[in-house]
């Protein structure tokens, strides 16, 4: 490979003519387009996030190009620096054609690594070209990205093509990626109902790609735009929204998301740590905690969790854990709202303990029972849990006066292809959360919300919050599918396998051939 190559010189230009910019096209369909070329990568033996990965290095370069070059009057804080600098960036790209494209490419990814303490570099700290034929780089870049704009139509930049990535990227459940995914409606209607306010510090422990991180900030933009001109605009910029993730490919994701939707800037010091949130006992403390933490064993050993002095209770449960570790993080008054699952509502021992300092030091309000076939991982029962933290017993009265339930898991049924959660199926439970104002004790009870006193609660065996609400209309309590949804299920699952084998044996094509099917049959395919 040639080392000749002048970085910071212009390249002489590609001699195709430049041609207009196409009517936009719609996000699934540049999803599918960008999704059949990963097929061509599986054989390299990297994982669904590796070549997610490799993708979204190119495409955060397309559209951090887009975002610069946007109208002037959707900047907010204009003029806005470029988040990729000049002769790193997407155009550098395109003037460069064969080996000098591949040597130009690895260089950008080394570059931009090196600027140690920023965002950007974090965003590319270690990354490294898996693509290594001239030939696909230049066509993936060229023809499958390059064309297209990947912005909303007002150039109001959203990321939905990059979300929709990584989407795609979760549904491959046998890479274990769908852990690092919420759906969208489920995050939406949980910042509908914190309702977080300029001003406020906002953090995710366990942030995956940053999609609560996003979401809150998009709701403050929307209903606070008049007043984000000055110094809460600069805070909101700069610190008041934070995550932590243990997996630094991970936390890549998230930085180039928050990037994307105007989070931070390139220079910045980065908004997400990478490290273990329980290990470590906790030095800030914030208004808002949104979380869906990791189920599953933990990332260091049972003793280091138990040596965790301000748990109330030592335990090498991870969910029981993160329960202990939001509560420490929120500041008194302060507001949390996080995905458990079921087993965390009745557990003994530790559990036991925890559930019972919970209601005794904050104001669990809210238990939304949420129904299976919503994650990437089959027959997950979870639930929201609601609370704020009053930090201490008010005149020997408990925290926790009602716990109200919502149970939108008896009789619903979701897939992950037929009948998808959409934000609408969550509208009555927002507007039962919000049915009593800001006096939760004034809500109105409806067929699946009620509420539990806190002496109910307290005498139950384990201090159990494993509550039901309404009676299922079988008498199994499970919800049967219509025959042709499971046949439709059924055929999914057999085009899925059948996308699979199809994509090794293109892989065993030559590179150029494979490339060119690859294309047609993500242009080709019908959208479900």
């Amino acid at each position: 490979m040639s080392t000749a190559v002048s970085h910071d010189k212009q390249a002489t230009r590609a001699q195709t003519p430049a041609t207009a910019v196409p009517a936009p096209v719609p996000t699934s369909t540049l999803v599918n387009r960008l999704w059949s070329y990963c097929e061509l990568l599986r054989h390299s033996g990297v994982s669904t996030l590796d070549y997610v990965e490799q993708l979204t290095y190119l495409l955060f370069l397309k559209m951090a190009d887009e975002r610069a070059k946007r109208p002037a009057k959707f900047r907010r804080n204009a003029p806005e620096a470029p988040l990729v600098p000049e002769g790193r960036d997407w155009t550098s790209l395109t003037t460069r054609s064969a080996e000098a494209l591949l040597d130009h490419y690895e260089f950008i990814l080394k570059d931009l690594g090196q600027r140690g303490g920023t965002m950007l570099g974090e965003v590319f700290t270690k990354a490294s070209n898996k693509i290594h034929e001239p030939a696909i780089l230049e066509r993936l870049i060229k023809d499958l990205i390059d064309p297209y704009t990947w912005t909303t139509e007002n150039q109001d930049l959203k990321g939905d093509a990059y979300e929709g990535l990584l989407q795609r990227g979760a549904e491959d459940r046998k890479t274990g990626a769908g852990q690092y995914f919420t759906p969208r409606p489920l995050i939406d209607a949980m910042v509908d109902c914190v309702q977080p306010k300029i001003g406020e510090t906002i953090t995710d422990p366990a942030c995956g790609t940053g999609g609560f991180l996003i979401a809150a900030h998009a709701h403050i933009a929307t209903r606070y735009e008049d007043e984000l001109y000055g110094d809460e605009g600069h805070k909101l910029q700069t610190g008041s929204i934070t995550g932590y993730e243990l997996v630094r490919e991970t936390a890549r994701l998230a930085l180039m998301n928050m990037l994307l939707h105007g989070i931070g800037t390139s220079e910045a010091k980065p908004l997400i740590t990478i490290q273990d949130s329980l290990a470590k006992p906790i030095h800030k403390h914030y208004d808002i905690v949104l979380a869906n933490p990791p189920f599953g064993v933990g990332s260091v050993t049972g003793e280091a969790y138990t040596a965790r002095t301000d748990f109330w209770a030592p335990t090498t449960n991870k969910q029981l854990n993160f329960v202990q570790h939001i509560y420490n993080l929120l500041k008194t008054n302060g507001r949390g709202a996080l995905v458990l699952p079921d087993n965390v509502l009745f557990e003994g021992g530790a559990g036991t303990t925890i559930r019972r300092n919970l209601l005794d030091l904050c104001d669990v309000h809210t238990l939304l029972r949420l129904p299976t076939g919503i994650f990437y991982a089959n027959g997950v029962k979870a639930n929201v849990l609601f609370f704020d933290k009053t930090g201490q017993r008010s005149g020997g009265r408990p925290g926790t006066r009602q716990l109200w339930v919502y149970d939108f898991r008896t009789d619903q049924r979701f897939t992950l292809k037929q009948r998808q959660l959409r934000r609408e199926h969550l509208d009555d439970f927002v507007a039962a959360y919000h049915s009593g104002g800001s006096d939760f004790s004034a809500r109105k009870p409806s067929e699946r919300f009620r509420a539990f006193d806190y002496d109910e609660l307290i005498a139950r065996d384990k201090v159990n919050l494993d509550l039901t609400v309404l009676q299922s209309a079988s008498s199994s309590g499970t919800v049967f599918a219509s025959p042709d949804v499971i046949a439709q299920e059924i055929v999914d699952e057999l085009e899925t396998a059948l996308a699979q084998f199809t994509a090794v044996a293109r892989a065993l094509k030559p590179s150029a051939q494979a490339v060119d099917d690859s294309i047609t049959q993500g242009e080709e395919a019908p959208e479900r």
